[in-house]
Order: C-alpha cells, then sequence, then structure tokens
C-alpha cells in the first residue's frame, strides 16, 4: 500500500507533469506532426511521379532518417550543428527533427497508399479534360489519404511517445518535469509510473478521434 505521504506527492506533481504535457509536449507533437505530413506528402509525390533525380534525392533523404536513430539525430542538430556555427534552440531543434523523422516514415505510408489507388483513376481524370496536378489534388491524393489514414494516425500516437526524447535536448516536456521531481524527492518508481499514465491517457484520447474520424470517413464513403 502507498503510504499518505507518497499519495500526496502523487497529487502534487500530477499537475506539474501534465502542465508541460499540454503546454509543451502536445504543441510539439502538433507542429512537428503538421510538417512532416508536408514533407511526407512531398517525398511521397515526388517519387510516385518517377523523376530520376528527385526520386533518388527522395529515396536517399527516407534511407538515411529512417537507418539512423532519432536520438542521434537530435543529438547532431542541437549538440553536434553547434560546431559548424549553427546554433538552434531546444524547441526548434526538436521540431526540426522530429519533423524530418516522421516525414520519411509517413512518405513511405503514403507513397504506398498513392500506387494502391486504381490507375484508371489517373486515365479517367485526364479523359475528362484535367491536368496530371488535377487529377492528382482531386482524385489521386484525397484517395490515398483515406487509405493511409489509419496508419498515419497511429504515426501520430508514436509521436506523442517520442517526444520524451527531446527531454535529451533540454526540452522541457513532461518527462524532463518527472525527472526533475524524482531527482528531488527519490520516488523514481511511482513517478515514472504516473508519467507512463500521463502519456495512457493522450495516446487514448487520440485513439479515441482516430476511431470517430475513421467511422465518419466510412460514413462518407
Amino acid at each position: 500500500m502507498l503510504n499518505p505521504e507518497l499519495w500526496a506527492l502523487l497529487a502534487d506533481s500530477f499537475w506539474k507533469i501534465l502542465l508541460p504535457g499540454l503546454t509543451m509536449t502536445i504543441p510539439l507533437t502538433a507542429i512537428s506532426f503538421a510538417l512532416a505530413m508536408v514533407i511526407a506528402i512531398a517525398v511521397a509525390l515526388v517519387q510516385f511521379a518517377n523523376i530520376r533525380v528527385l526520386k533518388q534525392i527522395a529515396r536517399f533523404y527516407v534511407w538515411v532518417v529512417r537507418g539512423t536513430p532519432l536520438l542521434v539525430q537530435l543529438f547532431v542538430v542541437f549538440y553536434g550543428l553547434p560546431n559548424v556555427g549553427i546554433l538552434i534552440d531546444p524547441f526548434p531543434a526538436a521540431v526540426l527533427v522530429f519533423s524530418l523523422n516522421e516525414g520519411a516514415y509517413c512518405s513511405e505510408t503514403v507513397r504506398a497508399a498513392l500506387e494502391s489507388v486504381p490507375p484508371g483513376q489517373m486515365e479517367a481524370g485526364q479523359c475528362v479534360g484535367m491536368s496530371y496536378l488535377q487529377v492528382m489534388r482531386r482524385i489521386i491524393l484525397p484517395q490515398a489519404l483515406r487509405i493511409a489514414f489509419p496508419s498515419l494516425s497511429n504515426s501520430l500516437i508514436a509521436m506523442v511517445k517520442d517526444t520524451s526524447l527531446a527531454a535529451n535536448i533540454t526540452v522541457t516536456e513532461m518527462f524532463m518535469v518527472t525527472q526533475r521531481i524524482v531527482a528531488r524527492t527519490y520516488e523514481p518508481l511511482a513517478l515514472y509510473i504516473e508519467v507512463g499514465v500521463v502519456y495512457l491517457i493522450f495516446c487514448t484520447v487520440l485513439t479515441k478521434v482516430q476511431r470517430l474520424v475513421e467511422k465518419h470517413m466510412r460514413v462518407c464513403a
């Protein structure tokens, strides 16, 4: 059984952990994922269009980012770039790295979704006088994003948890706040379980939203 002092500590620390979760972890996730989607769609469209030089650049980007650890990428940008005169504050550095990292993974999801759309859709659009870009924007891409939505939603949920790595470059998100409380109170088990519960709450809410959106998409289909 937990003693009253520990219960009091958990009750007090819960709000201290939740607040940076709402003001730092969630904004970091939202901004990074929005930028990642822009990158993912651009990279996927380049590969789908099969533009030789751009496709090779896109493949190289995906290869490098997916083949190196996220933590290493964070350290290279935040601790490594200052050696060549490039200084980036912790939050922008985290946004940059998370966006590029997630963009690489999501680009493969979008690319696969684009390739799953029947080729006849492109031919049908061009037969009614649409240009290539119009067909992509009005017909192919909307269908592909609907197909990719479940996987992209899972990537968003995973990113919420991955933002805990930003504590390693001094971003004061909720995991770093928890570490500071642990250093002061010497209660690692209870406090790390508590921050895990907060992450679980965030991910559960996103999962509920994902299911509602998927249900709405099925109704509208």
